[in-house]
């Protein structure tokens, strides 16, 4: 088994074939965990930061090993207009779910409290099923829009309390 500590510092070529590595979002969240590539090659991965989507991990025999992020189901709110997208935002950021915004729509996670709070402001939505890379919010760093890629950021930090019992006191 090989182990991943940190990511690989040298680029390998783009041309080079790529194995990926198939994952959840619950999984890729964590800092410790086990996958098998898609050639059967088994990893440990024990890092400082959370892995992401695409993300390349290992180099070996000219192949780029890449993480690749399984779908999964989701709720898609589309929005028709900005000013209708920061309400929409607004009333599902409220409730500190993880959630994506795109250009069009917002991704959010498909949950039962979703749905009802969704369903409750006559928010139309639909079920997806999509690469859902939330943005988390850390308490106090607001500031998402610092594109300088170095990997530890503690954005993709999730606390991983799996459904329901979101209580956030702050």
């Amino acid at each position: 088994m090989q182990i991943i500590k940190e990511l690989p510092a040298g680029e390998a070529c783009a041309d080079s074939p790529s194995v990926s590595l198939k994952v959840e979002r619950r999984v890729l969240a964590k800092r410790r965990w086990r996958g098998q590539a898609a050639d059967g090659t088994d990893f440990g991965f024990d890092l400082s930061a959370p892995l992401k989507h695409g993300d390349q991990f290992y180099f070996a025999n000219e192949q780029r090993y890449l993480i690749e992020q399984l779908p999964e189901q989701v709720f898609k709110v589309a929005y028709p207009d900005p000013r209708e997208a920061a309400h929409r935002a607004w009333q599902v950021g409220n409730l500190h779910f993880p959630a994506q915004f795109t250009d069009g729509y917002l991704l959010v996670e498909n949950d039962l409290a979703i749905r009802q709070m969704l369903e409750r402001n006559d928010i139309p939505f639909e079920e997806a099923e999509e690469v859902f890379q939330p943005v988390v919010a850390a308490a106090g760093h607001h500031h998402h829009h610092d594109h300088d890629h170095d990997h530890d950021h503690g954005h993709t930090h999730s606390h991983s309390h799996d459904h329901g019992h979101g209580h956030h006191h702050h």
